[in-house]
């Protein structure tokens, strides 16, 4: 077996590997560059275009059918006389018109979406016994003796262009000579770092248990019997009768899909919280061979929860920080390059872990250009659309069409903190500043990958931060296993100052 190393991406993040398999020799300096992002600006998939704007019409379809229904109104109202009004009232016509004003009341009531406000969420920080350096994670894995030389030198130079920083947090116990997973160990680990985040948010809000209707728990490795939703209601002691999901699987972007679930839940079931938990267990998910595209996860995934309350009061619009205004989840898994690019499997020792394909650096950037692409027509202003679309009917052959500026669309940007590459990628496509990546480049040295729960952390970087101001939109960007990239849209209705209990601020615990 050849020792050449090719230097690839997991979500998007340069790297060795050898045919997928294990490497026995040393890291190879010489390198293959692997294709990037693809470039937005080459093409335009007017598919996803044409989506977009079909969420658009769905969700305004009162407005479109309001105009004509009233011009009806009018009309027959136009031919009313006094005499017809005080003297002749026509029976017939008065029945008609009465039928129109309900349907219009029916179509607005039914059509109408019911508002989802964000009233608070909070992120979980571990105990400084957590903390984990670099250097630190180099000595621990030489001396677990589960690591050959050729992959204890892998690990470090990923590392070393990673942008993680030096107080990200971990479970130790990984190193472990001979180190196997466990669920008492994965079990310790959520029970840590979900009641944490959940415990802190029920004390901001000042919500009690009893009074969630609704309970959605997302971890993409870890799924035991009872469920780990079953775990938050046996702790919190939940109401019987609460509508309790678990998701698993879904990787990075569950964040996302599990807010998508709560919208729809909170339609169906009016005058109701609901409770979204984001985690990842690390100590479960952790790889202790050699394989190259199954040590990444281990080099960028950390510890970390986050717990989100959505509510559908009206009442709650005048203390809630956001209002959900759009979401849009784009699947590539119709697309077997796309379904294998992240998948859990055992190596040839046995030894599971997450493996990442060479492909994942195509595979994130198409789903991401579908997804942005998809959300242009629900978030950019009309004078950008039309831009758009004349520059695309006019536009002379072989020149670029016009890509929208999708900073005049939000204010803030908090992109998946997967990699500095990534980022980095992200940044470039979409043209945006660094101060639209602070965020996530942050979140990404200080807290490392946290999975699902990484968007939560930067938004309280910006809270922590005070860059939140009233009317101000936040997308956040996540991608996942499948393939998925998923992106929802926040409108701040308030300015949110520093929080009391925020991930961000130092102590010394």
């Amino acid at each position: 077996m050849s020792n050449e190393s090719e230097e690839f991406s997991t979500e998007i993040v340069q790297r060795g590997v050898e045919n997928n398999g294990p490497n026995d020799g040393p890291v190879s300096s010489s390198v293959k560059v692997r294709p990037r992002i693809p470039d937005f600006l080459s093409s335009v998939n007017l598919k996803y275009v044409k989506l977009g704007y079909g969420y658009l019409i769905k969700k305004r379809l009162y407005l479109l059918l309001a105009p004509p229904l009233l011009a009806i109104l009018i009309h027959h109202i136009g031919k009313f006389t006094m005499e017809d009004l005080f003297f002749k009232y026509n029976i017939t016509e008065g029945l008609f018109i009465s039928g129109v004003l309900l349907l219009m009341l029916y179509i607005y009531i039914d059509s109408t979406p019911t508002s989802t406000y964000l009233i608070d969420f909070s992120c979980f920080r571990p105990s400084n016994d957590y903390k984990i350096s670099k250097a630190e994670f180099i000595e621990l894995s030489k001396r677990s003796g589960n690591f050959n030389e050729s992959a204890i030198k892998f690990q470090e130079q990923v590392l070393k262009k990673s942008g993680i920083g030096d107080e990200t947090y971990l479970p130790k116990a990984v190193f472990r000579p001979g180190y196997t997973s466990t669920l008492k160990e994965g079990r310790e680990e959520l029970s840590m770092v979900m009641f944490g985040a959940i415990k802190n948010l029920l004390a901001a809000t000042k919500v009690k248990p009893k009074d969630i209707k609704i309970l959605i728990v997302n971890c993409g490795i870890l799924n035991t019997t009872p469920s780990i939703s079953s775990m938050v209601i046996n702790h919190f002691k939940l109401r019987p009768d609460i509508r309790s999901f678990n998701l698993g699987g879904m990787g990075c972007a569950a964040g996302i899909t599990a807010v998508d679930l709560a919208k729809d839940l909170l339609d169906a079931y009016p005058r109701s919280y609901a409770l979204v938990v984001s985690t990842e267990a690390v100590s479960y998910s952790w790889y202790s061979g050699n394989d190259y595209d199954m040590l990444l996860p281990n080099c960028f995934f950390r510890m970390g929860a986050s717990a989100v309350l959505l509510s559908n009061y009206r009442l709650d619009r005048w203390r809630a920080k956001y209002e959900l205004k759009q979401l849009v989840r784009t699947h590539k898994g119709m697309d077997n390059k796309s379904f294998k690019s992240i998948h859990q499997r055992e190596d040839n020792e046995g030894k599971k872990g997450l493996s990442i394909s060479k492909e994942i650096i195509e595979v994130g950037g198409n789903a991401l250009k579908a997804n942005i692409t998809t959300l242009g027509p629900l978030v950019l202003p009309v004078s950008e659309q039309l831009h758009f679309f004349t520059n695309l009917l006019f536009k002379k052959k072989k020149t670029k069409p016009y890509i929208p500026d999708y900073k005049l669309a939000f204010q803030h940007v908090c992109a998946l903190a997967t990699s500095k590459n990534v980022l980095d990628e992200i940044q470039k496509n979409l043209e945006l500043t660094e101060e639209y990546m602070e965020a996530s480049r942050k979140t990404l040295e200080r807290f490392g990958n946290t999975s699902s729960s990484s968007n939560w952390y930067e938004l309280a970087y910006l809270e922590f931060n005070k860059r939140i101001k009233k009317g101000d939109r936040v997308c956040q960007i996540a991608f996942g296993s499948g393939f998925m990239c998923n992106s929802v849209v926040w409108k701040a209705l308030r300015n949110v100052g520093k929080p009391k209990q925020s991930p961000w601020i130092e102590d010394d615990n």
